[in-house]
């Protein structure tokens, strides 16, 4: 039987008046990929966020390896192993791809050199742009970065924020990839994507949000051939 590595019970978020969450419980097995499906403004991001520590979580907690983390600070959610992979491929601009992969690594300063070994590893691209500034890369480099820095931090689960937001097809089938790839090595990965066959396609289980609730949740599969979930989400066709 397969470790639980994350569970969320029954959390609600708000900002100010608005409900961003309401009674949201979802798991994360070890090994396993689930995907965080909804449009735009379902809470994907909030749950992510209040999971990391950044929104403060007002009912319901937040289990991660055995420990419960909810409204724990952000530092020692990230130094408990947990990394986030931030909507928008976002990377420190003026500084060079190797300095925004260091900045990753400050939780384990000693093994900054082997974990850089590794990044190289696993992006050759970021190994031949590693003196570049970081925002002359490509949309799909700069996501490469934002996943690399991510690892330097040695996770034992990593979330994904929108992954293939602004990224041309062929970028989002590679990005995609890399984070199967990833899967494979090891990592459980939490992903929230609005693009829901592709999340359907990727994840072992799926949660479909609406409006800070979830509707369904289920074998990702299973979840592709649901009618109510193929009509608003998949255009009644996958």
């Amino acid at each position: 039987m397969k470790k639980n590595v994350l569970r969320v019970e029954g959390i609600s978020v708000s900002y100010g008046p608005i409900q961003a969450l309401d009674d949201v419980s979802i798991e994360v097995d070890e090994g396993e990929i689930v995907s965080l499906v909804g449009a735009n403004g379902a809470g994907k991001t909030s749950l992510l966020r209040a999971i990391m520590g950044l929104q403060k979580v007002h009912t319901g907690r937040i289990v991660f390896m055995g420990n419960d983390i909810t409204n724990t600070s952000t530092d020692k959610v990230a130094g408990s192993g947990i990394g986030l992979i931030p909507e928008g491929h976002l990377v420190f601009s003026t500084m060079t791809v190797l300095e925004n992969l260091q900045v990753g690594g400050y939780h384990y300063p000693q093994e900054v050199s082997s974990s850089l070994e590794s990044v190289f590893e696993s992006f050759p691209v970021l190994y031949k742009r590693r003196n570049q500034i970081a925002g002359t890369l490509s949309g799909g480099e700069q996501q490469m970065l934002s996943i690399g820095r991510t690892l330097m931090s040695k996770p034992k689960l990593l979330m994904a924020d929108e992954p293939s937001l602004g990224l041309a097809p062929k970028v989002i089938s590679e990005i995609f990839n890399i984070l199967r790839d990833l899967n494979e090595k090891g990592y459980p990965i939490l992903l929230a994507e609005q693009n829901a066959k592709k999340a359907l396609e990727f994840g072992d289980h799926a949660y479909v949000m609406e409006t800070g609730r979830v509707l369904f949740q289920g074998p990702a599969k299973e979840l592709m051939g649901n009618p109510k979930v193929r009509h608003a989400y998949l255009g009644g066709n996958v």
